[in-house]
């Protein structure tokens, strides 16, 4: 029988327990807000065995919808959520450490094979977050669900071996009954046919940190994110002046010219 279990991820950390509880040809289901491919270093060789992975955004992430003008301010969240695929804020020591192409690479090579990412749309939400193993083998025969919960991000702060926006925070790992009917609930989400299969843009994603692009592609994307809001809104009546001369202007001549 599975055994609750309390972390603060100081004395005592999630990942130590994952490790050791992470089996070849298990089952692990996740439903948080980020996923993190130094997370996914952080357990590599676990994950490597394992029979199945599924990972559940608790609000929209990577589908193709943007929301209306009215919600625009809502987008910005989405748009961490999704970056945090290089890592959160507190993984800076980590990104210096010039290993982001290798892990990334790996990582988009693990999902591929292993993973599968699906997000709410504009309306869905799952308001509890968990990481659950499942064994391969039927409950009877000695293998065991095992839930941790709350479980906010598949991030290396959440497995508790990188910093935390909080001072104070703690995981739980459920005993046996609870692990099932907590796991019973990931899989009647899961089920859901309003749910949208976003795996092939967790990949790409992914797989953008370590192509080799091009400096004027680099360019572009970043002049794109800075501006891209304010290139959906535009129209005659807000193209920028020229007669006030900003093409001679110090700022205008800084810019890369194709």
């Amino acid at each position: 029988m599975t055994d609750s279990a309390f972390f603060d991820n100081r004395t005592s950390i999630v990942k130590d327990d994952l490790v050791a509880r992470i089996k070849a040809g298990d089952r692990v289901s996740v439903a948080a807000s980020a996923f993190s491919m130094y997370a996914y270093q952080e357990l590599k060789e676990q994950l490597a065995d394992i029979d199945e992975f599924r990972f559940l955004f608790t609000s929209q992430a990577f589908t193709k919808e943007r929301p209306p003008k009215e919600k625009r301010e809502f987008y910005i969240p989405r748009l961490n959520r999704e970056h945090s695929l290089f890592g959160t804020e507190f993984d800076i020591r980590l990104r210096n450490e010039l290993t982001q192409k290798a892990i990334a690479s790996e990582c988009a090579e693990w999902i591929r094979e292993k993973a599968t990412f699906k997000s709410f749309g504009n309306e869905g939400g799952m308001g509890n977050t968990l990481l659950a193993l499942e064994g391969a083998l039927p409950e009877d025969s000695g293998q065991k669900t095992t839930a941790y919960m709350p479980f906010n991000g598949f991030t290396t702060s959440e497995l508790g071996t990188g910093k935390s926006s909080t001072s104070y925070s703690a995981v739980m790992r459920l005993d046996a009954q609870n692990s099932r009917n907590y796991l019973q609930m990931f899989d009647r989400a899961w089920a859901d046919p309003a749910l949208q299969d976003v795996t092939e843009a967790v990949i790409e994603g992914i797989t953008a940190m370590y192509q080799e692009n091009s400096p004027e592609l680099i360019y572009y994307m970043a002049l794109y994110r800075i501006f891209s809001e304010f290139l959906d809104d535009i129209s005659e009546d807000v193209l920028p002046n020229e007669g006030v001369g900003f093409r001679e202007s110090v700022i205008w001549n800084k810019l890369y010219d194709f």
